[in-house]
């Protein structure tokens, strides 16, 4: 089966292919049938092929298929593969499982919608993109899934076109990815520049043995792809289309923060690490922007009223973990880390989603409570979800995970005190935003009357994930609790392992951070309680928080508003007018002949009869 790894891209792609094209004849239970079906074969297709490669997982052999040569010119060529290796596995796997659930949730979420088809081909394409942009052998083949998954974006996130707020929240994130993307195009053309070739492996290869590569260049390449990797992971200061991407519906929410989209900019710096190891400077920018950005999304949480816009800056704080991660050597921590948050963000957002459905589409969580006893296994479900976001200790896999992450900040030779204090002050944040979701929400008086059910198909996917959520930490002790080191052995192959300092006693560093963790829930459970409910009103310096710390307007007046203020200027220039001058003569002689045009039979037939004599005649003239 290791020869057939392209069909785990190639069923996702076959689904959008087949609802693209005839979706609209289909039923909607054939649709829901091709639509999941497909993935779920991916699904399966990754276990078959991934047990054989985990029979030896302290030196696992990567797998590669060779499709055909996609560009050969001189002596630079590109092949159109496809690899497996110990990294791209942890992500096929989760982008395959989890958005099987996610596939499933949604053929019960989406039933009453229109366009059924044509969102099922969307999350099909979505799915594929990612595929190949995780399983490709070359950067550019890799590019390609970069921009699909940015193609899909835009078509999910204004999935609801009718609405204007959902087609700008689309472009939005299609522009300001955008920014990101153009960085890294260029990053991209200097590494063929310096390789003459776009193999990730070669690239690894020459850049550790090549002394030709000067610091500063490896530098300008690291920091280029890292802002692609900001752009798509929405990470400072490219992080403002994620909250408003909350326009799309719930299954696509979860798809995005969970399997897809914004994880990809943590596969990127994982997968081209060598070229960050070269590069000191571009390590501490990894760092530094992963513990501000888990900072700032981290308040900005707090003051959210919208359920949905609390777990996406939940995201972008999630996601700066794993870059201070990243940052800090701590490779596969922050893929552990990744692989359990797409666990229970997916769990929360199907969750949410299930609430919001529930209450006929209310998203403000004010507006919500009471809903505990309503509904039961959406609220367990949730609270198992929530503990493994607040990395309640051992009982949840998020514990396990960011525990790592928060250790590896201040042990690892690149990290330090600054980026543990960030770390744990983003943990305390995280456990304050949570239990205020959590009560908001399910507690306190009831405000919106329920008057939908979820069925087994929005349900078992919530209990599957809870599971995931809770049992898959076990997967990688710390160190000082046990001998399983299971992740870290599967991944040390590929990514290389990192040395700890050995002037601190990891004991007392997590048991500090569990009694701050635990005094940030009593804090919570004390304040955050129906009175504070009845009083909240939104200040100016609540709503500057709630607004994201107004990046959006400085971006308004920096550069929107500018660029909008040029194009109005501009608009009547030479270029312009000559361009409107040529328009006119053409309509003006359109309607000159025009004339000819009258429907009179005996006009065409003259014209006919001039037309074969005016043929003969030049026939006649060429031969003499």
């Amino acid at each position: 089966m290791l020869q057939f790894i392209w069909l785990i891209p190639l069923f996702p792609l076959l689904g959008f292919l087949l609802l693209a094209l005839g979706g609209k004849y289909y039923s909607k239970k054939l649709v829901a049938i091709i639509g999941s079906a497909s993935v779920g074969i991916s699904a399966l297709l990754t276990f078959v092929i991934g047990l054989p490669m985990l029979q030896n997982i302290e030196n696992m052999p990567s797998v590669t298929n060779v499709l055909y040569t996609w560009i050969d010119v001189g002596s630079f060529s590109v092949p159109f593969s496809f690899k497996i290796d110990a990294l791209s596995l942890v992500f096929v796997f989760v982008i395959t499982f989890v958005g099987f659930l996610i596939h499933i949730y949604s053929t019960e979420y989406m039933a009453q919608e229109e366009g059924y088809a044509r969102f099922f081909a969307y999350m099909n394409l979505f799915v594929a993109s990612m595929l190949i942009l995780v399983m490709a052998d070359s950067l550019l083949l890799m590019y390609l899934g970069w921009e699909g998954v940015g193609l899909c974006s835009y078509l999910l996130i204004g999935f609801f076109y009718r609405d204007p707020a959902n087609n700008y929240a689309a472009r939005k994130a299609f522009i300001v990815t955008r920014v990101g993307d153009a960085a890294m195009l260029i990053g991209l053309l200097m590494l063929v520049f310096a390789f003459n070739t776009l193999d990730m492996a070669q690239i690894s290869d020459l850049a550790k043995n090549s002394v030709s590569i000067s610091p500063a260049f490896a530098t300008i390449v690291a920091l280029l792809l890292l802002g692609g990797a900001v752009g798509k992971s929405a990470q400072l200061p490219l992080q403002v289309w994620l909250p408003d991407a909350m326009a799309g519906p719930s299954p696509v929410s979860a798809l995005i923060h969970a399997a897809t989209m914004v994880t990809a900019g943590v596969y990127l710096i994982a997968r081209m690490h060598v070229i960050f190891m070269l590069s000191p400077f571009a390590m501490l920018v990894v760092a530094s922007i992963g513990a501000i950005t888990l900072l700032i999304a981290g308040v900005s949480a707090l003051y959210q009223t919208d359920l949905k816009r609390v777990l996406a800056y939940s995201t972008i704080s999630q996601i700066g973990y794993m870059f201070l991660a990243l940052g800090v050597g701590a490779w596969s921590a922050a893929v552990f880390h990744f692989m359990i948050h797409g666990f229970f963000k997916a769990l929360l957002f199907l969750g949410a989603g299930a609430v919001i459905l529930s209450l006929h589409h209310q998203q403000d969580m004010f507006k919500m409570g009471g809903l505990y006893k309503k509904m039961p296994v959406i609220f367990w479900t949730f609270l198992i979800g929530s503990a493994s976001l607040a990395a309640f200790p051992f009982i949840s896999a998020g514990f396990f995970s960011k525990d790592a992450i928060i250790w590896y900040a201040l042990s690892s030779p690149q990290g330090g005190w600054v980026f543990w204090l960030a770390a744990m002050i983003g943990a305390i944040i995280t456990c304050l935003y949570t239990f205020r979701m959590i009560y908001v929400t399910f507690f306190g008086k009831e405000k919106t009357h329920v008057h939908y059910t979820p069925g087994i198909a929005m349900t078992l996917p919530l209990i599957v994930l809870a599971i995931l959520s809770t049992l898959a930490g076990y997967i990688e002790l710390p160190h000082n609790m046990g001998h399983i080191q299971w992740f870290s052995s599967f991944v040390t192959n590929y990514l290389p392992g990192i040395t700890v300092s050995e002037h601190f006693n990891e004991w007392v560093f997590q048991i500090i951070a569990m009694v701050l963790s635990l005094g940030a829930l009593a804090i919570a459970f004390k304040y955050y309680n129906e009175k504070y409910v009845e009083s909240f009103t939104m200040t100016p310096v609540k709503l500057f928080f709630q607004n994201g710390w107004n990046f959006d307007k400085l971006y308004d007046t920096l550069f929107v508003k500018p660029f909008v203020w040029l194009a109005n200027a501009n608009k009547e220039d030479a270029t312009d007018k000559s361009i409107d001058k040529g328009a006119i003569q053409v309509s003006k002689l359109s309607n000159r002949l025009s004339v000819l045009q009258n429907g009179r039979v005996g006009w065409y037939l003259a014209g006919m009869a001039i037309g074969i004599i005016l043929v003969v005649s030049l026939m006649l003239f060429i031969k003499m």
